[in-house]
């Protein structure tokens, strides 16, 4: 038999790597890296990758609070999301917790709880002030 094992980092098609917390894992803690993560597993605690994407796969759950370039949520998170560029939870993705990005994106099925600040960068004077939604959403 000729099967390869599953490799923990692995290059994008962009060229760079990225590290994958697994379906069985569970970890609490810290976490930062300085390449894309994707979580399969269960983590709780804080997870920083500032310059990088997170993607929270579809059975991925995390208590956390996250700080990222880019989060895409298929899965679940409990816990406040700072994004840089953009927040997008997809329609299996559920978050319970307040987001601040420049950009958030929710597809119809998706499930969110919280608060969404809208932060524009650039900007100086009363016209940096960010915009500030409230909201409840969920699609049956």
């Amino acid at each position: 038999m000729n099967e390869n094992p599953p490799k923990a980092v692995t290059p994008t098609s962009s060229g760079q790597t990225q590290t994958i917390l697994g379906r069985s894992a569970v970890v609490k803690g810290e976490l930062s890296a300085s390449e894309d993560l994707v979580l399969e597993g269960q983590f709780e605690g804080s997870i920083n990758v500032p310059e990088n994407c997170l993607t929270v796969g579809a059975q991925g759950q995390a208590k956390s609070e996250i700080q990222a370039r880019l989060v895409v949520v298929h899965g679940t998170v409990n816990g406040k999301i700072s994004a840089k560029e953009r927040v997008e939870i997809r329609k299996t993705g559920s978050v319970v917790g307040d987001v601040v990005s420049a950009g958030v994106a929710i597809e119809d099925g998706a499930y969110f709880k919280g608060s969404i600040e809208i932060v524009r960068e650039g900007n100086t004077g009363a016209a940096s002030q960010p915009s500030r939604k409230s909201a409840a959403a969920s699609s049956a």
